[in-house]
């Protein structure tokens, strides 16, 4: 089982990195990545309520470490890009850029995520600052950093939560709050300052 384990992050690694020898995707500083995470309960209720494969996303940035994705899972940090794509369901992932008009402001947005590293992530996807969920992060620092919002917030009782109904009421040990307005990675996708650049669906 070890064996077979590293043999698929061995070959994720290579595969993803494969990625840039090819000209494929090459990587953009500010670069939103959003992928299909591996499946769970809590993954497939993500994907499942927005209808959408979109499970997960991150921001692309450029440090001394090389090309890395800062990301709000387990914790808001930052992880290397070959690992952030190898990690995917079926290497699976689309990436969105921000259109020319919006290029510079994405040091100003970058730098607003920062003040979010360390922060827990945030299982009940509430819009407050003690937690943190990955489109949370930055819808948060686009809006804090530049006045930008990056598509529309929605509230629960809006998305497909029914067959969800009993993981949802689990992790409140309460009824569905269904007037929580949260920003899904789908509605963060459709934001009108961004384009879809590169899909590997």
């Amino acid at each position: 089982m070890l064996k077979t384990k590293l043999f698929f992050v061995v070959f994720g690694v290579f595969l993803s990195s494969s990625l840039f020898a090819n000209g494929d995707y090459e990587p953009y500083v500010g670069d939103l990545i959003f992928q299909s995470l591996p499946s769970s309960d809590l993954v497939d209720a993500i994907e499942g309520a927005t209808k959408s494969p979109y499970s997960h996303v991150g921001i692309v940035l450029k440090s001394e470490k090389g090309w890395m994705v800062r990301e709000a899972i387990g914790d808001v940090h930052d992880t290397k890009l070959t690992e952030f794509l190898s990690r995917g369901r079926n290497f699976k992932f689309d990436v969105y850029r921000f259109k020319a008009k919006y290029q510079p402001l994405i040091p100003k947005i970058i730098a607003e995520t920062a003040n979010y590293l360390g922060r827990p992530y945030d299982i009940r996807y509430r819009m407050d600052d003690s937690a943190i969920y990955c489109s949370e992060l930055i819808y948060k620092a686009a809006k804090d950093a530049t006045g930008l919002k990056l598509g529309n917030l929605v509230k629960l009782g809006s998305l497909d939560w029914g067959p969800y109904q009993s993981l949802i009421i689990s992790i409140e040990g309460g009824p569905v709050p269904k007037e929580r307005v949260m920003i899904t990675p789908r509605d963060l996708a459709k934001a009108t300052q961004l384009e879809l650049v590169y899909s590997a669906y």
